[in-house]
């Protein structure tokens, strides 16, 4: 049976939901179904709202949509921003079409100048708009590569930058707040964007330091950023591109991949089976809101997905190669989380730049320079495969530039006879051997990642790998935004280095270790290699046991 207060919240939204679909779905909900969706309200992530779509508070809906973009219309305000530019955009999702919408119709009767996205748009576009605009805000529906039975609404300030706190709180306490949802006013909106959106494309393009072609094989995974990156591809003078045609269009179902994010096993093998039939130099896969890059290459064993950090890496020396040593260098930041290979600092230090390691996610990596003055970011990634290589455009990761400027850095070592693994084996006699492995530990509720992760400030590993080990506990360091709920393992002999990062999952009932192993490369590779593995996989198995 369900309790008074919960009945009368009940009664209240079914009365108040503008969207008779998700008034039916409600009304033909269990009593247990209601309860967990009137438990809680979405709140803000990582990322943003995110959620299943479905009827009520703790659900992607029309309803949920509308009182959000009410919030944010408020806190606009507050802050004076009233009647400045707001950039709104979607994916192609179920859902991101009426969503944004309804974001832009909130906004416009709210008195904001609003431009919305004319087409579904990758993710990138927003923020890039909201730069260029000087938009006080951009606003993407998307839910990034989470299953297709999900949605969410991705919110960006500061010049286009993803929200940080106290701004997530300040708008879930406006929501509380909001007026009931089919009272919030609306305004027509006209489509508009397509100028930005070529400019976007044009400066994505832009991000090349060579010129040649290579042999493309691409993929989108049934995401927005199909037509978008073949445009950028094409402006940057990559014209052999071979598409996997079953996965190009637009599509929310996702059908031919278990799970949309090209980290997932199996969700690139028809890349990699186009990249080998074709002959391609690089294999390209987005994820369906182009944000996010995966990138396969050939090997005497065959393809193979290179890490998100192996990635991250090569960008980053790429990128740092471009700048004279000396005064410049020394006022250029690259950055990376706490949940990425260590490598990326010792490239920076090596290119005399400033490395700045941030929290996870890349409303934290956008700032990387902000307490840094005369200093400028011009490289940030994390391992799931986000780069940002462009921040003077685009303070957010961005599939399509990175996927640019992969391919650019393929043509300039063909030119001296190399190829990406031989610059992945340069890079390890360079800074060491390094391997990473992420390994999770399933709990059954919040409150069980919660005691694991006491049980490990508590009583940490002393040693692994036979090194002693020393803690340090996120939660706790200086500055304060520069906490987090994670506490790092790390300890080095004069040969190897083993680290460890453990944090609850902001998204899955887990608790994730972030392995890396580092061994001083001593002309053998392979061997060396194979014994960093060894050693890698040894600390995972601890790690499962935290």
């Amino acid at each position: 049976m369900i309790q008074p207060p919960i009945e009368s919240a009940v009664r209240e939204w079914i009365e108040h939901d503008p969207d008779p679909a998700t008034v039916a779905e409600l009304q033909a909900c269990s009593d247990d179904e209601i309860a967990e969706r009137f438990a809680h309200p979405l709140t803000f992530g990582t990322a943003g709202l995110r959620g299943p779509l479905r009827a009520g508070p703790n659900g992607m809906n029309l309803a949920v949509v509308l009182r959000t973009t009410w919030a944010v219309a408020q806190v606009l305000k507050e802050r004076g921003h009233a009647g400045s530019r707001v950039v709104v955009g979607g994916d192609a999702r179920h859902g991101s079409e009426e969503f944004a919408l309804a974001t832009a119709e909130v906004l416009a009767a709210e008195g904001f100048m609003v431009t919305l996205m004319f087409a579904a748009v990758p993710t990138p576009v927003i923020a890039f708009g909201a730069r260029h605009l000087g938009a006080s805000a951009g606003i993407q529906i998307t839910a990034s590569h989470n299953p297709p039975s999900d949605n969410g609404y991705k919110v960006y300030f500061d010049a286009g930058m993803q929200i940080v706190p106290p701004t997530d709180r300040d708008i879930e306490a406006m929501i509380g707040k909001a007026p009931y949802a089919d009272e919030i006013a609306r305004a027509p909106v006209q489509t508009s964007g397509v100028d930005l959106i070529q400019r976007y494309v044009d400066r994505a393009s832009h991000v090349r330091r060579t010129h040649g072609s290579a042999r493309l094989a691409f993929t989108p995974l049934h995401g927005v950023g199909g037509e978008y990156a073949l445009d950028a591809f094409a402006r940057a003078g990559f014209l052999d591109v071979h598409v996997v045609e079953k996965q190009f269009a637009p599509d929310p179902d996702f059908p031919t991949v278990a799970f949309p994010n090209p980290e997932e096993p199996g969700a690139t093998d028809a890349l990699l089976k186009c990249a080998a039939e074709v002959d391609a130099e690089v294999a390209i896969a987005l994820d369906p809101d182009a944000d996010r890059c995966a990138v396969g290459i050939p090997t005497p064993d065959g393809w193979r997905m290179l890490t998100g950090d192996e990635t991250g890496w090569l960008l980053g020396d790429y990128i740092l190669s471009q700048f004279d040593p000396g005064e410049v260098s020394e006022h250029t930041v690259v950055a990376s989380t706490v949940v990425s290979s260590r490598m990326l600092a010792s490239i920076a230090a090596e290119h005399g730049a400033r490395h700045v390691e941030t929290p996870t996610g890349f409303k934290w990596l956008s700032r990387a320079d902000a307490d840094l003055p005369e200093c400028t970011l011009v490289y940030a990634y994390e391992e799931a495969i986000g780069y940002c290589v462009d921040p003077s455009a685009v303070r957010d990761k961005d599939g399509i530039s990175a996927a640019v400027l992969f391919c650019d850095m393929v043509v300039a070592l063909r030119e001296h006879g190399r190829t990406v693994l031989d610059a992945l084996d340069e890079l390890a006699r360079r800074h060491g051997v390094h391997v990473t492995a992420a390994v999770s530990r399933p709990v059954c509720s919040a409150d069980e990642a919660a005691e694991v992760m006491t049980r490990m400030r508590s009583k940490p590993p002393t040693k692994l790998c036979g090194i002693d080990v020393t803690m340090t506990d996120l939660a706790a360091v200086q500055p304060y935004n520069r906490r987090t709920d994670a506490v790092i393992l790390e300890g080095a002999d004069d040969d190897t280095a083993v680290r460890v990062a453990v944090r609850p999952s902001g998204t899955e009932p887990k608790v994730k270790s972030y392995i890396e192993v580092r061994l001083c490369a001593d002309g053998q590779l392979d061997r060396t290699r194979v014994e960093a593995l060894r050693l890698r996989d040894e600390v995972a198995e601890v790690a499962r046991k935290f």
